[in-house]
């Protein structure tokens, strides 16, 4: 079956199907614990210790989170739209969002190996993950639409919300945090989509657009996704918008989520697509800008 898409829609899909194949690494540009998440934490090896259940048992509704003294589903009842809370607070997000790393909330634990694995087959832990993240969208001003594809749109009090994290970067910690777990626990797609609408915000709009929310972006959260193949396609489109300025549409938003689901479906079509199209269109004007035909990354300075 032959798949038909405009010019944009079937050079982004290519993209996610094929992007930087044979080209070397680019985790070297990242933090090292960005690094280290990147590559399942190598340090760690196989540890696993099948005594600490913690988030697990926390996620099954059985257990309280500490210091605040809720089970997961009172959490997202009480707090959803408690905005001083959610800001304030900080000992919740290492419950909410576990990661394999430590945090500074001592009555919290890593998430284990055989947590991760219990926690991404469990139905209803998945739904509560996805409420979760719905809550800290909330927070930050956006809401989910679609998550299968992960797309975003804005909320109704999004001014004032998209102030509160502009002025807190202590939130550009959680929310690394936050793509983190997303991405053990199963549902990487939704970084992906976020990743996307944040850049469109600040590519159409200049929202989202300040000096400390493009170096976290660019330096860490983009790094929070592991699928080599998607995170390149990423960080392609985040340097077309940095640096040879494409303007990232919300439109285009759209269509470059459409066009990942459509790789996961249709990549072999479209590799041999693409194969033909190179060929054919060799002696043909260069593509234009919408079209984002790899690029080699460029490097970009560290936090300091």
């Amino acid at each position: 079956m032959h798949v038909k898409l405009s010019a944009f829609r079937t050079r982004t899909a290519q993209h996610f199907a094929t992007s930087h194949k044979g080209k070397p690494s680019v985790m070297a540009s990242y933090p090292r614990d960005i690094v280290n998440f990147q590559l399942y934490y190598p340090e760690q090896g196989q540890q696993d210790y099948k005594r600490l259940n913690k988030n697990l048992l926390f996620y099954m509704n059985e257990r309280k989170c500490l210091p605040d003294g809720l089970l997961i589903e009172e959490l997202h009842d009480q707090w959803q739209g408690e905005y001083s809370i959610l800001e304030q607070k900080h000992g919740f997000i290492q419950w909410i969002f576990p990661i394999r790393e430590h945090g500074v909330n001592q009555y919290a634990h890593p998430l284990q190996p055989h947590e991760i694995i219990a926690m991404r087959v469990d139905g209803r832990i998945q739904e509560r993950l996805y409420t979760s993240y719905k809550l800290m969208l909330n927070f930050y001003g956006m809401r989910l639409d679609d998550e299968e594809t992960g797309r975003l749109s804005r909320s109704s009090d999004h001014t004032e919300r998209y102030a509160n994290l502009v002025r807190s970067p202590h939130n550009y910690l959680r929310i690394t945090r936050i793509l983190k777990s997303l991405s053990e626990l199963g549902l990487e797609h939704l970084n992906i989509g976020f990743l996307l609408f944040v850049l469109a915000e600040q590519s159409e709009h200049g929202q989202l657009n300040t000096r400390g929310i493009k170096s976290s972006m660019d330096n860490f959260w983009v790094g929070c996704i592991r699928d080599d193949l998607d995170r390149e396609a990423v960080e392609t489109l985040v340097e077309r918008v940095r640096y040879h300025g494409l303007r990232f549409t919300r439109e285009y938003y759209q269509r470059a989520l459409e066009a990942r689901e459509l790789s996961r479906s249709h990549g072999p079509e479209l590799e041999e697509q693409g194969a033909h199209d190179d060929e054919s269109s060799s002696n043909s004007e260069p593509p234009a800008a919408e079209e984002m035909p790899d690029i080699p990354r460029q490097s970009v300075e560290p936090l300091g």
